[in-house]
């Protein structure tokens, strides 16, 4: 088991935008490739950590499952008006996958 974790910083002010923006993302897009509720969560910064700062975290099986995710959200345009309108909202280049391993 494997945990996703996909990063990216607010601007000052927009963060409620942003987490909004995401949850939306999870319940219209995410759905689409298995990434649903259970399977994510969001998290953000809060003590000793960038305050500005969103987190989705998804419980995957495998490397190859995420890239049959990323592979499918390539054929959804919804994704891809979706990070324009996000734009606005976010410090640009602050976005970041990251992937853990489960100990169990």
């Amino acid at each position: 088991m494997m945990l996703a974790r996909w990063s990216i910083d607010a601007k000052f002010g927009h963060k409620p935008n942003v987490v909004n923006s995401l949850s939306h993302w999870f319940k219209d897009i995410g759905s689409q490739i298995g990434w649903h509720k259970g399977k994510y969560r969001i998290i953000t910064g809060s003590v000793g950590a960038l305050e500005s700062q969103i987190i989705s975290e998804i419980t995957i099986e495998n490397l190859a499952e995420l890239n049959n995710s990323w592979n499918k959200l390539g054929d959804i345009e919804a994704h891809a008006s979706w990070s324009k309108e996000l734009e606005p909202h976010i410090v640009s280049g602050t976005q970041k996958w990251e992937i853990f391993r489960i100990v169990e």
